[in-house]
């Protein structure tokens, strides 16, 4: 007998073998017709799945209206674009077709190259093939058996996969929809009429498992949702996030560039992004100092034996540049981590639970060797420099000070207008063995930050079982844009690990004249300032506030014989400590208006024959057009307040 648990509450009971469509059909055939999948002991399975034969099951059955169908729809899509990829052209070997954050794409080997020109002609195959309505089969095969069959398919690709990737595997499945079967674990619907609205995006270049060694191949790009409506919604904010692009504006706006001579993934500030940068770097300075952190310089590169002890190599050392062997023979390596520099520092004389908590805070720059094919302009980069500060405490402390270090997350999001995000805490999974540290003090740590978050109604706080790093818990911001997207920027994170008598043995005298192991929290707001500012970049569409904005108000003279005046308002700009240019090229003053707003000047000052008469100044907002004419003082103290309050402009704002 079977035991059915269903999420109202309601048991249903089976004497037979049954699937979980069959579940749905014995409750209604309205809700049978609805269903595209299941939830199955908490794993999504086909709708076709067999439940066990006997014993309790949790099933949940997934119709459009769940958020996990959209997912196994974008699935059947990909299957769809590669069915049809394989009715078009000749000598197609297939690759892997996975869904990804709202869509999906499959990767081939192809005689003839596929361009967006040819995406009508597969959008159109598509069609057909939904139209034909032939359902998803999953087949089963032994091992032998399914290498044969790739073999027949003349699918190379999926023979390797079957052969080195599956070595362990001794059933292996494939899904058959007429004459298309691939390899592949599932789950898909039933049939493809249930794939609504569908469009294919873009076609870019990839590898064989993402080796560049291996084989090139084509990656086709798609999307799909269950109405035209969501497709249309979805992709107007493609458009807008095209045009908030930060790789697109940041060349627009000369904030930075990536240099293939310097190296891929490797930013160059250019003087208005390093302002930018600099004003965030003073803004957090400021914050740091008031919650009494001390600044430390410490070098970009190591010792080999530093990064041994913490554990960073060569455990992660595919991740790292490679060491750098020096002619006496000992061997350095580009920092991936700060950690392991302010450790140093903390035991480099004895401390007394008086000195307790010390919080070491620096704009460190760490190197990962990202793959290439990862990198992307200043979110993904293989040189960045974090917000980074490092805090050691007692156990006692520990709850304080990680309230300490989301409150300053929360502030720091605050004062650049990102409100909307969750925060995802990660505990450890009780039945794994792979944390570090007494699980003892880790149920208290737990505990102890569990009251932490909720005493601070966080909002849309998330327990993540299982998801802790193997040194400790940690708290994640997740932080939405003003088109939606959402961005993991701050953390705040406990350590066991590099403390303990394993790695470091970090020790401090207490009250009780005894060696103790601190706590130790790293902790950064920004994350990176890379990341951060390119967030800011999409964020704003390149409008900085007043106070980020590299340049911020620029004197337009009328013409050229009110120069000297213009130069004279610039001047007194400067002075009241403002980021001021002046425009007095022969251009007409229409010209020097919308070259100002296409540079994203905050503010505009426009100097004629009126205003040199008067000593005043024409105000222009780049939102909201002319303010009216003012005496220059009155303008400046207008400035002076809204970089003071760092007021922000809506970041949504169309005229951004």
């Amino acid at each position: 007998m079977l035991e059915v648990n269903l999420p109202d509450g309601s048991v249903m009971q089976f004497s037979r073998r049954v699937r979980a469509i069959d579940v749905a059909e014995a409750i209604g055939p309205g809700l049978a017709k609805a269903t595209l999948a299941a939830e199955l002991a908490g794993r999504i399975v086909g709708a076709d799945s067999y439940l066990p034969d006997e014993g309790t099951v949790d099933l949940r059955l997934l119709t459009r209206k769940d958020a996990e169908s959209l997912g196994v729809m974008r699935h059947s899509a990909a299957h769809v674009m590669a069915r049809a990829v394989l009715r078009l052209y000749e000598g197609v070997e297939l690759a892997f077709g996975p869904t990804v954050e709202n869509g999906f794409y499959y990767d081939f080997a192809l005689e003839e190259p596929i361009s967006e020109a040819d995406f009508p002609k597969i959008e159109a195959e598509m069609a057909r093939i939904i139209k034909e309505n032939e359902p998803f089969e999953r087949i089963e095969e032994p091992r032998d058996r399914a290498i044969q069959l790739c073999r027949d398919l003349g699918q190379q690709l999926k023979v390797e996969h079957i052969e080195q990737g599956l070595r362990d595997e001794q059933t292996v499945s494939f899904y058959r929809q007429g004459e298309f079967i691939d390899l592949c674990r599932g789950p898909h619907l039933p049939g493809p009429a249930a794939i609504g609205a569908f469009k294919l995006l873009s076609v870019a270049g990839a590898y064989w498992k993402g080796d560049a060694s291996q084989r090139q191949l084509q990656r086709l790009y798609g999307t799909a949702w269950f109405s035209k409506q969501d497709l249309e919604g979805y992709l107007k904010r493609v458009e807008e996030a095209k045009r908030r692009d930060h790789r697109v504006l940041g060349k627009q706006l000369e904030l930075f560039m990536i240099d293939p001579d310097v190296g891929s993934g490797l930013i160059l500030w250019l003087p208005k992004g390093a302002m930018i940068r600099r004003e965030l770097e003073g803004f957090i300075y400021q914050k740091l100092i008031e919650h009494g952190y001390q600044p430390v310089y410490t070098p970009v590169i190591g010792r080999v034996q530093l990064y041994q002890v913490s554990g960073h190599y060569p455990y992660y050392a595919d991740s790292q540049f490679p060491p750098i062997d020096m002619a006496d023979g000992d061997r350095y390596l580009l920092r991936p981590m700060n950690c392991p520099h302010h450790i140093t520092i903390y035991r480099s004389k004895p401390r007394s639970y008086r000195d307790l908590p010390l919080r070491l805070a620096e704009f460190g720059t760490v190197h990962r060797f990202e793959q290439s094919g990862e990198l992307s302009g200043m979110t993904r980069v293989r040189g960045f420099t974090q917000d980074d500060a490092h805090i050691f405490c007692t156990e006692e402390q520990m709850a304080a000070e990680f309230r300490g270090c989301l409150e300053m997350t929360q502030s720091v999001l605050a004062t650049v207008g990102l409100h909307n995000y969750r925060v995802r805490l990660s505990f450890r999974d009780p039945h794994s063995d792979k944390y570090v540290g007494d699980p003892a003090t880790w149920d208290r740590a737990e505990a102890s930050l569990r009251q932490v978050c909720e005493g601070m109604e966080l909002p849309n706080l998330e327990i993540e079982p299982g998801e802790a790093a193997f040194y400790g818990p940690k708290a994640d911001f997740i932080v939405a844009d003003c088109i939606g997207r959402e961005w993991q920027l701050g953390t705040v994170q406990l350590d066991y690990n590099l403390p303990s008598a394993e790695r470091f043995g970090l020790e401090y005298i207490g009250p009780d004249n005894q060696p103790h192991c601190p706590v130790m929290i790293h902790r950064a707001p920004f994350g990176s300032f890379e990341r951060f500012i390119g967030m800011l970049i999409e964020h704003f569409a390149g409008a900085f506030p007043l106070w980020l904005a590299p340049e911020q108000v620029r004197v337009l003279v009328v013409s050229q014989k009110f120069e000297s005046y213009g130069l004279e308002v610039e001047r007194q700009l400067r002075a009241a400590g403002l980021r001021a240019t002046g425009d007095y090229r022969s251009e007409k003053i229409g010209a020097k208006i919308r070259d100002a707003q296409m540079e994203m000047i905050p503010y505009m000052l426009v100097v004629g024959g009126r205003e040199t008469a008067s000593r005043t100044v024409a105000v222009r907002e780049r939102r909201r057009g002319d303010l009216g004419v003012m005496p220059l003082d009155q303008a400046i103290a207008r400035f002076a307040q809204e970089i003071a309050t760092k007021a922000l402009p809506d970041p949504g704002d169309s005229r951004n």
